[in-house]
């Protein structure tokens, strides 16, 4: 590693779109990649060493570098990284380095814990307590306070009492690693012929080299068994790893089983946990300490020295998509990553993205199949019940032969899910005396009722406010109505229908991360025999009594004009419907829908995931959609409508000529205001080998600059429109 002397250019971050000049004072060493703090705009801002400086400036009109932290560099392949997402996703690349640059206090030393030990000196006075913590220190290991008070029961004052009486010194102990370094040799599981094949196939691709494996495989499939086998190779080879997620409510039973495996517990990395834990996480990945990070998408990073791995789970799933900041798509990125640092990627689904598989397709990634369950368990029998000739009685929602199947469940003793797409009560809340329709103050969207709470909230921006008494419109009296389905009014419905089971209420708004963990053990435990969901229930769980899943409203996901709505759509009910059966009994699933004839619909009820690729493809394909062809949103935003609608106007009007480009709009968004500001659309659609980000770049530059409150927010592969 080369040592940078003189003059260096320093990226800082914030969202600035190139590094500044600093100059490094006499005795100061720093590299490629060293991170430093220097002043900016009259206060000390983190920032890292990028190289030498393109430009030429006086040597004394630069400011010197305040400090150079002690810990190693970041890695070459992470700073590439980061100009390769700046570059594509047109964000600064100082707002990128943010991502991994957390704080100060991940790149200060550990601190030392406060211990006590036994000196051998035996006090005058000896009660039974200050026995107690004698006898706990009798072997002359050092204590902390904490585990001196677990062990023996006593209070805080017992053990500074014999601190001051001598028969206890304070010391200092470095403190303990966050977690322990994960065994490959731990539990080596017996793979079944096809995951073995499986395994196989990924060992294909060098363990120190680059490639991307789909793992392709049916709910309850082995998959998760398969890609830890991938993981204990990249450990074996001396290399970390990475493994996301795309919800931390699955973390809880994803670590048991990942403790299970190799002995100990992974470092974790999301927003759960506190900002000392975050700290020690990053501190240990940088120093090659943690080898193994279950984590979010702001995971991707993370400062690895040896990335040799990274594996996401459920790799269709949008929560991996970011919205704020930088938009990036986590599985994208991550195979640049992998790319830069010579790792593998696993990209594991039983639903996998419309892009994925087509690189499968055409062999860009490796094909991994896993087409049966795991210990010879069925897949669930799929039913579509066609609402125009069965349809639910007046006011209600639950058809009456899917109402009957759940009857039959509970009587044998088996779950049952009853799952809908919705939150809340219901969709919209209207006055049913004068029409008037409840509606966001500060977004396009309709307030959704949340009758167990007693509240109408907004879920794009996530104002509250009570249910009223009275119409704010006419007046009326007790005169509000719900409108559709949410899974509160479900809930109510089976309440009524079904009285003597034990229910419960999933949903992301209903409880804590931690209260909705608690409620996924105890299913699992069979405490509950009807479960009511929204998608929160359809990922990655495993429960052994769950044998039938009703799905309230199989269309819904279809209704939005989307061009990946029937794709998402099949993937959350291939999702939901797998929970079904995934034991020793058999699996049933039924779909309420009003269009039994779409593709989507006739490939789920026959099993026939082949097919519905095939005509998403085909339509991609036939309207130069992604995988075949590339689009770019541009979102301009600002506190009143028609300033935003007019600046779109002029960055239309000043977009360069390009064969094969499109461009769409202006026009209002489909949620056309967000937290009081109004948005307007523009969309740029490109063949897929056309440099869309250096396009759209080249017009930025060229088109009248943003002022006042006008904001443009730029979103490369947007995956919705909304």
């Amino acid at each position: 590693m080369e040592q940078l002397t003189d003059i260096v250019a320093v990226m800082v971050s914030v969202s600035v779109d190139g590094p500044y000049s600093y100059r490094v004072p006499a005795g100061m060493v720093v590299y490629r990649g060293s991170i430093v703090a220097v002043p900016l705009v009259g206060r000390l801002t983190l920032g890292v060493v990028w190289g030498a400086p393109k430009d030429n400036y006086a040597h004394n009109r630069l400011k010197d570098i305040a400090q150079v932290y002690e810990v190693p560099p970041l890695s070459e392949e992470l700073l590439k990284t980061v100009d390769w997402v700046s570059r594509y996703t047109l964000a600064a690349p100082g707002l990128v380095l943010r991502s991994v640059l957390r704080s100060t206090e991940a790149l200060d030393p550990e601190r030392p814990l406060v211990a006590f030990r036994a000196t051998g000196f035996e006090p005058a006075k000896m009660t039974p307590a200050r026995l107690r913590v004698m006898d706990v220190l009798a072997d002359g290991s050092a204590w902390t306070k904490t585990a001196i008070i677990g062990g023996s029961g006593v209070s805080a004052s017992v053990i500074e009492g014999l601190e001051k009486a001598g028969a206890l010194e304070r010391i200092e102990i470095p403190a303990p690693p966050i977690v322990e370094p994960p065994d490959p040799e731990a539990a080596v599981p017996v793979l079944s012929a096809e995951q073995a094949q499986a395994m196989a196939q990924i060992r294909e691709i060098d363990v120190s080299g680059f490639g991307v494996a789909l793992l392709d495989g049916v709910t309850g499939g082995g998959k998760t068994e398969v890609f830890f086998e991938a993981v204990a190779d990249t450990l074996r080879a001396g290399r970390q790893g990475l493994i996301l997620l795309p919800e931390i409510a699955l973390t809880h039973t994803f670590i048991e089983r990942f403790t299970r495996r190799f002995g100990t517990r992974p470092a974790e990395w999301h927003s759960d946990m506190t900002p000392a834990q975050r700290a020690r996480v990053w501190r240990g990945v940088l120093s090659g300490d943690v080898r193994v990070v279950l984590g979010a998408r702001s995971a991707l990073f993370l400062p690895f020295r040896e990335l040799g791995i990274i594996v996401l789970d459920e790799e269709h799933d949008g929560a991996f998509k970011q919205y704020e900041g930088v938009n990036y798509h986590a599985r994208d990125m991550a195979v640049v990553r992998a790319k830069f640092a010579e790792a593998r990627v696993v990209l594991s689904s039983a639903t996998p993205s419309v892009e994925s598989r087509n690189n499968a397709n055409v062999g860009r990634y490796s094909h991994v199949l896993l087409q049966s369950r795991f210990a010879e368990a069925a897949m669930p029998d799929i039913t579509a019940l066609d609402m125009r000739e069965e349809p639910p009685e007046k006011g209600q929602w639950i058809a009456p032969r899917l109402a009957r199947e759940v009857f039959a469940t509970l009587d044998r003793g088996e779950q049952a899910l009853l799952f809908l797409n919705r939150r809340g009560y219901a969709p919209l809340t209207l006055c049913n005396a004068c029409g008037h329709q409840y509606q966001c103050p500060d977004c396009s969207a309709w307030l959704v009722e949340h009758r167990f709470r007693g509240v109408l909230m907004c879920h794009h921006c996530g104002h509250e406010q009570r249910v009223p008494k009275a119409c704010g419109a006419c007046g009326a009296v007790d005169s509000l109505v719900a409108v559709g389905p949410g899974i509160e009014r479900v809930a109510e419905e089976a309440e009524a229908r079904f009285p003597g089971a034990r229910k419960v209420i999933l949903s992301s708004d209903m409880g804590s991360n931690a209260q909705i963990r608690d409620r996924f053990a105890e299913i699992e435990k069979g405490e509950y025999d009807l479960i009511i969901g929204t998608q929160l229930v359809a990922k990655g769980h495993h429960f052994e009594k769950l044998t039938l899943v009703g799905v309230i409203d199989a269309d819904l996901g279809l209704a939005h004009g989307d061009p990946r709505a029937a794709e998402r759509t099949f993937q959350i009910l291939t999702q939901v419907t797998g929970r079904a059966g995934r034991a020793s009994k058999a699996g049933r699933a039924f779909l309420q829908t009003y269009h039994p004839t779409h593709p989507v619909m006739e490939a789920m009820v026959k099993g026939d995931r082949e097919a519905f690729y095939r005509y998403e493809l085909a339509s991609r394909e036939a309207g130069g959609l992604p995988p075949f062809g590339r689009l770019a949103a541009l979102i301009v935003s600002a506190n009143e409508h028609d300033p935003a609608f007019a600046y779109a106007k002029s960055i239309l009007a000043a977009a360069p000529m390009a064969d094969g480009l499109k461009l769409f709009g202006p026009a209002d968004a489909p949620v056309a205001m967000v937290r009081g500001r109004h948005r307007v659309r523009l969309l740029a659609q490109s063949g897929k080998d056309f440099d869309l980000s250096g396009y759209v770049r080249f017009w930025l530059e060229q088109a009248p600059k943003a002022t006042g409150n006008l904001r443009v927010q730029v979103d490369i592969d947007p995956q919705s429109f909304m």
